[in-house]
């Protein structure tokens, strides 16, 4: 990330040990290059709350995404997003009723049962 948008964003967004390992697994399987590859965190209007969070594996920034690195995985965000993903944490979780990745958000005013979902 270059000063630019180090200056422009003050984002804080965590990514849980569980929740690193995972990534690297989906990185490999996919073949992407974690050097340049990484995992989108976006937030999208929709789902249950008004928002809704989308993760997927690319294999590079786009020129306007704020890039972080947490726990060794490259995390890219765009602007609309990161107003909303500072202070979040993104954990996985595994259970007998199933497997999937978590999100902690104190910013959040909202959700549902889902999980997935909020208001802000």
């Amino acid at each position: 990330m270059d000063s630019t948008q180090q200056a422009q964003f003050a984002l804080d967004l965590q990514l849980t040990n569980e929740a690193a390992e995972q990534v690297r697994g989906f990185l490999t399987q996919e073949g992407v290059p974690a050097e340049a590859g990484g995992l989108r965190v976006s937030v999208l209007p929709g789902g249950c709350s008004g928002f809704k969070y989308g993760l997927n594996i690319e294999e590079a920034a786009a020129d306007d995404d704020v890039v972080l690195t947490v726990n060794g995985i490259r995390l890219f965000v765009d602007g609309f997003s990161a107003q909303y993903l500072s202070g979040v944490t993104i954990g996985y979780h595994t259970s007998m009723q199933g497997s999937g990745f978590t999100f902690e958000n104190p910013n959040a005013t909202g959700g549902c049962g889902c999980g997935s979902s909020f208001t802000a």
